[in-house]
């Protein structure tokens, strides 16, 4: 008797015996999709354009957006959110942190201000459906508008979304900008005219460099991409692709995806009412740290580095247990250096005879959209270490952990790279076996 297609998230889990780990260790999918172009011109030339000229990455496709408008969706948002909403409003941005009613992360996203109570949700699907759900669930008067991101989307994207981040950056867009450039403070939007297009512009400095993140009608996407691309010939400007693109968070020290905390029985019905086939379902889970329980991957607000973002000026979902956890001591977000002898070795597997440790992509390593490696000092697993990539700005390999505050910046710990068992059954794994990397651990941006 065949199977029978599961409709909902919580039936797909049951599937897995009700082991969300299982159902993640066997989703088939590599990362996360960028879906553009993987190279304008090559990976190393686009990643060195942020720290020494100007980027342009195309955002118009991996991200979902849900735009919510009416009169409770302040009301809302502050019921979901850690964040205080008392300085948001109109022409605002925020990033906006959802927790379960345990104090873990379901995820992070960008919230944007639009009009008086119309806001959009934009990042990984986590966020945007969480608020999506409550809003319906929780009786809410508010109209709720998706944009699926492209590989979830039937039809054209709503909006175009540009990034253009790098030292002369600002100059370029001061030089395309027809009329006087107005000040925007960081995380707040305001109004730009490019090649007579009006082009709403967060200061939201994504590589730690000068910049925009630039959005419009879809229908008028070409127009100023080209306005841009042309302008910045005399800037040095550069065309970032899907490769170079996905090593820009861990270099700038965003964790893009943590766990999303949603397989407690609290959350039943969410996952009854989540797809089968969407983001949650198939966020695959990879790495050396292996356990039957999904809390042991779950993480706070102060592991991924947002404690600052948890107020307890508002009721929302998760206070209790984080007025809780405020005490108590956490995970800090750090920078892992790679040691350079350790990194070759693994390459070096890849020849000859003897045993092969699990394969690098170049420049980004992560092969799931859940990683996590056990990171050990003096034997004992002191936290776990998430995206692994190469940039030529730091001319290295490197990942960003979460460690125990009792690690001291600058000191050596050992990270295990590739899976147990020989990889997991997921087809994207080939068989391999474990090796150990020194590491340095770094609490400031790598230096090159």
């Amino acid at each position: 008797m065949s199977t029978p297609t599961p409709t909902n998230l919580e039936a797909k889990l049951q599937q897995f015996g009700g082991n969300a780990v299982e159902l993640l260790r066997h989703a088939p999918v590599g990362g996360y999709q960028f879906p553009d172009k993987p190279e304008y011109s090559n990976w190393r030339d686009e990643q060195a354009a942020w720290q020494n000229t100007v980027v342009f990455f195309d955002q118009s496709f991996h991200m979902k957006d849900v735009y919510f408008e009416g009169p409770d969706v302040m009301r809302l948002l502050s019921d979901v959110a850690v964040n205080t909403m008392k300085n948001f409003g109109p022409n605002k941005a925020k990033q906006i942190v959802t927790c379960n009613h345990d104090g873990h992360v379901i995820g992070d996203a960008i919230l944007f201000g639009h009009a008086e109570n119309k806001v959009s949700v934009v990042g990984r699907p986590s966020v945007p459906n969480w608020i999506e759900y409550n809003a319906i669930k929780g009786g809410y008067n508010v109209k709720v508008t998706r944009d699926e991101r492209t590989v979830a989307n039937q039809g054209r994207r709503l909006i175009y979304r540009y990034q253009i981040q790098g030292p002369n950056a600002l100059d370029l867009i001061k030089a395309v900008h027809e009329g006087e450039f107005p000040e925007i403070p960081f995380f707040n939007l305001g109004d730009l005219k490019i090649a007579g297009r009006r082009v709403r512009a967060l200061n939201h400095s994504m590589s730690r460099m000068g910049g925009l993140e630039l959005h419009g009608p879809s229908e008028d996407g070409e127009v100023v991409r080209a306005a841009i691309l042309k302008a910045g010939e005399k800037f040095g400007l550069v065309q970032g692709g899907a490769r170079s693109y996905s090593t820009v968070s861990p270099e700038s020290g965003w964790i893009p995806s943590p766990m999303p905390a949603i397989w407690t029985e609290k959350l039943k019905a969410y996952r009854e009412w989540l797809p089968a086939d969407g983001f949650e379902a198939n966020a695959s889970l990879g790495g050396s740290f292996a356990s039957s329980n999904i809390a042991d991957y779950y993480q706070t607000p102060w592991d991924l580095g947002y404690g600052r973002h948890v107020k307890f000026d508002h009721d929302f979902i998760g206070r209790e247990a984080l007025e809780k956890l405020a005490t108590q001591p956490h995970r800090r977000k750090v920078w892992l250096r790679w040691n350079k002898e350790d990194s070759l070795k693994i390459f070096a597997s890849q020849f000859g005879e003897g045993e092969r440790y699990k394969y690098m992509e170049m420049p980004n390593a992560y092969y799931a959209i859940l990683p996590f490696d056990k990171v050990l000092a003096g034997g004992k697993l002191v936290g776990l270490s998430t995206y692994t990539v190469y940039t030529v700005n730091v001319k290295g390999w490197f990942s960003l952990a979460m460690l125990d505050e009792s690690i001291a910046d600058g000191s050596e710990v050992t990270l295990v790279w590739g899976e147990e068992n020989g990889g997991s059954p997921r087809p994207v794994v080939e068989r391999h076996a474990q090796t150990e990397v020194r590491c340095t651990v770094s609490y400031n941006r790598l230096n090159q």
